[in-house]
């Protein structure tokens, strides 16, 4: 993203620092311009990335950063683990991984350490 503002939070993984994140990533979403549904789309999406990266490190910290500019909004999840564990039927975190792909315009899951990196671009 070109020209981007970049907002950074370190959460524990923690359930109930949830909303936290969601509202974050909505604040930082009305600042790229997004209508109401994109924004609503990127209160999921937060909300989806942090229980993915929770569920794979629950006593971990996860560190995330919100990239914006009138274009949308980057957001990457750090973890503090090195690999992606094999994901199974019931598990959060595969549950979550089918939704960050269905409604991200950009979805990558890489490792050493796990990070998660999205993106949602604007709808105006």
């Amino acid at each position: 993203m070109s020209n981007a503002n970049t907002v950074k939070l370190e959460v524990a993984s923690s359930p109930e620092l949830a909303r936290l994140v969601r509202m974050t990533a909505a604040n930082v979403a009305a600042l790229s311009g997004m209508s109401v549904d994109r924004i609503e789309d990127m209160r999921m999406v937060a909300e989806e990335a942090f229980i993915f990266a929770s569920s794979i490190d629950p006593d971990g910290v996860l560190s995330i950063a919100f990239d914006v500019d009138a274009d949308g909004v980057s957001m990457v999840f750090t973890t503090g683990v090195d690999s992606i564990p094999t994901l199974e039927e019931g598990d959060p975190a595969a549950y979550a991984d089918l939704i960050l792909g269905a409604v991200c315009d950009s979805y990558q899951k890489l490792a050493s350490p796990v990070r998660l990196s999205l993106e949602v671009r604007t709808d105006a």
